[in-house]
């Protein structure tokens, strides 16, 4: 009962904003009361469970999102993104522009959440796709499924990293296997699946409320080394950290001069300042001028962060009802393989919760009891749980959001495209598991 309300809340979610064109955040907010009073939550239990949804998605991502648009509308209004797009299709042509993507995808995923990451290479998507004349999803769909491959397969990634340590995985394997298993599944779900999407969004359909087309000349634009230093700056910052985290430094000063400065929020507020210098101030440009710059990215995206918000409602709802305490006993007394019923499980919260991050501890919780008494490699376990915690991203997921509102899709052109991604990543990346299992168990 418990999983046909939630499907029935996503039914009531996909008919109040595809056929009578409700707000997606007033939509999210009154089916999350619907199912939570359906789900048998107090009234006042509801309530409460919503502004906790709203509270902890925003305050974890609310810096996040504003420092990555600022850093990102500074790098696009000086001309560095362009700058970073010429090179890369000069160097490398049309033809490999995927690739570029995805790879930048990987090393920026490595440090950061989905989200983090998307927003600061949004900017460098539209480029890419304005300079290429080449559609948004050609160019976006790689960069966005290499960030959701690092999420679920390689440490250092907080999200892949937290699932192995609940396994008691060894990190360094870890991180070999998945590397193994994501490179060919970030391959197939990212530039290969992206030739078969059928979108005529080309560069004209570009959300000019997010990004505005401009053409710099050569002298306009600041170096190549400069653009993409000021781009990573925070990805360094994080992984420094990460690393410091692995190795016998983790006891020392450094560690917490690197912990300190590797937080996301703080890495994202000196790359900004690290901005605001490369891309203003060393231009010659007024400091008035380049907060004006700044500011107008925090109103580009405060719509997306409404949206966002109301996903979080729609998930903590369905946290709090008890779905995850369902699915346990759903699935008790199962024969099935533990790498299969780790994905399984995985896929079941996703589906119903929309957070990865969520989805993956918690079935990593569930099915750690299985692996005292099989002989299932704990590093195998984590990845299948990371994968199975990716698939279908829908309209509980922050993400979903994410990339319908800057790619400027429809509700059903995101299922089509990105939620179908995300499908063959999660079943890719199963199979994946399973034939390194064959090899190493």
């Amino acid at each position: 009962m418990p999983l046909f309300i939630v499907a029935f809340g996503i039914l009531v979610l996909l008919i109040l904003m595809m056929k009578f064109k409700v707000d997606a955040f007033v939509s999210l907010i009154l089916v999350s009361i619907m199912v939570g009073i359906m789900e048998g939550m107090p009234l006042p239990t509801v309530a409460v469970s919503i502004e906790k949804g709203v509270g902890s998605t925003l305050g974890s991502l609310a810096l996040l999102l504003g420092f990555g648009a600022m850093l990102g509308k500074l790098m696009t209004d000086c001309g560095g993104a362009q700058k970073i797009a010429l090179t890369l299709i000069n160097k490398l042509g049309k033809k490999r522009v995927q690739w570029a993507i995805l790879l930048t995808g990987f090393i920026v995923g490595l440090a950061m959440f989905y989200e983090v990451g998307f927003v600061l290479l949004i900017p460098l998507v539209f480029t890419i796709a304005v300079e290429a004349d080449l559609p948004i999803l050609y160019v976006g769909i790689p960069m966005a499924i290499s960030l959701s491959v690092t999420h679920g397969f390689l440490p250092p990634h907080p999200g892949a990293t937290a699932i192995a340590t609940v396994y008691g995985a060894d990190l360094g394997k870890t991180l070999i296997y998945g590397i193994i298993i994501a490179i060919p599944t970030a391959i197939i779900a990212g530039p290969v699946f992206a030739k078969f999407i059928k979108s005529d969004k080309k560069v004209k359909d570009i959300p000019t409320h997010l990004f505005e087309v401009k053409d710099f000349k050569e002298e306009e634009m600041p170096g190549f080394i400069t653009s993409v230093f000021t781009a990573l700056a925070p990805v360094i910052l994080m992984a420094l950290n990460a690393v410091v985290k692995l190795t016998t430094l983790k006891d020392t000063v450094f560690a917490k001069f690197t912990g300190f400065f590797g937080e996301p929020t703080i890495a994202l507020l000196v790359s900004l300042l690290i901005a605001i210098y490369t891309f203003g101030i060393r231009r010659n440009k007024k400091m008035s001028d380049i907060m004006t710059s700044a500011e107008g990215s925090i109103k580009t995206i405060a719509v997306i962060m409404l949206v966002i918000a109301g996903g979080g409602a729609f998930k903590q709802i369905l946290i709090d009802s008890g779905v995850a305490g369902y699915i346990k006993i759903l699935m008790s007394g199962s024969t099935i393989s533990p790498l299969v019923m780790a994905w399984l499980i995985a896929v079941v919260i996703r589906l119903a919760v929309g957070s990865a991050t969520v989805a993956g501890m918690t079935a990593a919780g569930m099915v750690l009891p299985i692996l005292t008494s099989t002989h299932a490699s704990p590093e195998l376990m984590a990845l299948a749980t990371g994968a199975g915690s990716l698939i279908f991203s829908h309209l509980n997921d922050a993400g979903f959001w994410m990339v319908k509102e800057f790619f400027g899709l429809t509700v059903p052109e995101t299922l089509k495209t990105w939620s179908v991604a995300e499908t063959i990543l999660s079943v890719c990346g199963l199979i994946g598991v399973l034939l390194v299992n064959i090899v190493v168990g």
